[in-house]
């Protein structure tokens, strides 16, 4: 009898999120190919490529039919050029090299520029105000006539490696009537491994958990949970936007932590997220 081969999932940038995800497909069997530009520990089911996206270093040994790719680099640092060749040069030599049937490109709702409160959905306008948000933006362009891409933005991670709001209740930072919106990395490697497996995904999603809130009440509860001494919110109007998931969760999926106490809780109680 034949043998039947195991799906395979190529990763382009395996870092957090992108490692997450190599371990949940991993663990259902799947052929796992991880493109890393830097060598680290060695992960049960998942196979390590060098690769620089940025410099095409490493592409030979690229598998060229894989079942599916998604495309999750992070950049090294805040900066134009980096992020061009990062997302634009370095997706568009990666689409060169591969033919799958289905593509994921991780973006972020940095390509929304609304700052009134606004709620958000997938067909707001995008009119991103800063350089990341711009260079995303073309990067889903990039994809959108793949005969299968689908673009997941993802709203501000966190997770054991990113703290920067709990850092600034601990500096005892006013918060401001800004409204914030997270997703926990658990809950957006698991929001990606289900759309790779909807059989009729739409173009875009927005990835975030069901409840944004305001920064200054994030920062307050923070405090309260540490006993930190209370620090009133700054004034002035109500700024940011409100990200809706409701089209991810209308497909099948469903947060872990539908809102930022539940993720935290484990972090300030320091056994990790």
């Amino acid at each position: 009898m034949s043998r039947i081969s195991a799906p395979s999932l190529l990763i382009a940038g395996a870092g957090d999120v992108g490692m997450r995800l190599a371990r949940l497909r991993a663990g259902l069997g799947h052929d796992v190919i991880a493109l890393r530009r830097r060598e680290r520990p060695a992960t049960a089911g998942v196979r390590d490529i060098r690769v620089d996206l940025t410099s095409g270093a490493g592409f030979e040994r690229v598998p060229k039919r894989p079942d599916a790719v998604v495309f999750c680099a992070a950049p090294g640092k805040r900066d134009e050029a980096v992020y061009r060749a990062l997302f634009i040069d370095g997706l568009r030599r990666l689409l060169d090299q591969v033919d799958t049937p289905r593509l994921l490109l991780v973006s972020s709702t940095a390509v929304y520029g609304q700052d009134a409160g606004e709620w958000i959905d997938e067909s707001a306008a995008t009119i991103p105000k800063a350089f990341n948000g711009r260079v995303l933006l073309a990067a889903e362009q990039e994809i959108s006539g793949h005969r299968s891409g689908i673009v997941l933005r993802l709203s501000g991670i966190y997770g054991p490696v990113r703290e920067t709001m709990l850092q600034r209740a601990r500096a005892l930072e006013p918060g401001r009537p800004h409204w914030t919106n997270r997703i926990h990395a658990d809950d957006a490697a698991a929001a990606l491994s289900h759309l790779l497996d909807m059989p009729k995904p739409e173009p875009i999603y927005l990835g975030s958990d069901d409840r944004p809130a305001l920064e200054s009440d994030v920062l307050a509860w923070m405090r309260a949970q540490e006993k930190l001494p209370n620090i009133a919110a700054t004034g002035g109007a109500e700024s940011g936007r409100r990200i809706s998931n409701q089209r991810l969760r209308d497909s099948g999926w469903a947060p872990a932590h539908a809102d930022f106490r539940s993720g935290y809780l484990p972090l300030l109680a320091g056994a990790g997220v």
